[in-house]
């Protein structure tokens, strides 16, 4: 590990969420689905990777059952943190613990065996998820992780990408080879402030125009980081309205809790309220929360 590693290895732990965030007035319809969360530790029982970035205070799955709770979701999909790097047992911990109704997204190497992609999927995760960010670093080349696309095709899995809002241009054109369906996080990380012309947004559009593609309507406060808490992201919340409206069935919501690597903390109750501009209507809602979430991640029903 680099000596610079190793200090943010040893750093304090970081506070990255609220304690008791705001209570929204928005009230969501049953079955909501909040498709973009992670879950830190304990350490205790999921040690931190050695070669983390950063030290996040510990936000186990007993925190974020009771942020659901507050803000009214009953679903989840919980994305590995690269704060555990590829060892994914907290967040299938966290899967057995929620009774059907939280699913995941893995964190693996492009040479990951075969049957260690069978056992994830068997044990909830629905798809895995690669980096190409400047900040998290360490990342496979887009080639290897398209070789590793049509196995993930034979074990029913998607593949999710995280990328550098100018990378869009470089990784359009390979993406579209992929095997399985293509999850864009946090709106391609756009700068939100530039607005929907810009031609980070524009290319971000063009991809999504191929049915295969689908993209993650979270993040407005990481696309639109430094707004007055009085504005609650209005530039962030416009692209997303944008994006539910232009693609109404293949775009997903997530709160991004608990929000690491960020500019500030977020007010999850405050997210939550968002969905009233960037989903104005009941059925927008309907659509963007529960139906969009069940025919992507294909929740299991329910019983008793």
């Amino acid at each position: 590990m680099s000596t610079a590693l190793a200090d943010a290895a040893a750093a304090s732990p970081v506070r990255t969420y609220l304690e008791h965030p705001t209570t929204p007035a928005l009230r969501l319809p049953p079955l909501s689905c909040d498709s973009h969360v992670h879950v830190l530790g304990p350490t205790a029982r999921f040690p931190y990777a050695s070669d983390r970035r950063a030290t996040p205070l510990e936000a186990p799955k007993e925190t974020l059952f009771a942020m659901h709770r507050r803000m009214g979701i009953e679903r989840c999909v919980i994305v590995q943190s690269v704060t555990h790097g590829t060892d994914n047992r907290v967040v299938e911990d966290a899967i057995a613990a929620g009774g059907g109704r939280y699913l995941g997204v893995a964190l693996v190497s492009p040479d990951v065996p075969d049957a260690e992609l069978q056992r994830l999927a068997q044990a909830g995760f629905r798809g895995v998820r690669f980096n190409f960010m400047r900040h998290i670093g360490g990342g496979a080349s887009i080639d290897a992780v398209l070789a590793l696309t049509p196995r993930l095709a034979a074990a029913g899995m998607h593949l999710q990408v995280h990328f550098e809002s100018e990378l869009v241009h470089e990784l359009a054109a390979p993406l579209q080879r992929s095997q399985v369906p293509v999850v864009i996080d946090h709106m391609g990380r756009v700068d939100a402030t530039r607005g929907p012309e810009h031609a980070d947004f524009q290319a971000l559009m063009r991809l999504l125009e191929h049915p295969r593609f689908h993209v993650k309507v979270s993040g407005i406060d990481r696309i639109d980081a430094h707004a007055p808490a009085q504005q609650r992201y209005r530039h962030g919340v416009a692209l997303a309205r944008l994006l539910v409206e232009r693609f109404p069935e293949r775009c997903v919501w997530g709160t991004d809790w608990p929000h690491p690597n960020h500019t500030h903390i977020p007010d999850d109750g405050v997210l939550v309220d968002a969905l009233s501009d960037i989903a104005p209507d009941a059925q927008a809602r309907e659509r963007l929360l529960v139906l969009n979430p069940q025919a992507l991640y294909r929740f299991p029903a329910l019983h008793g």
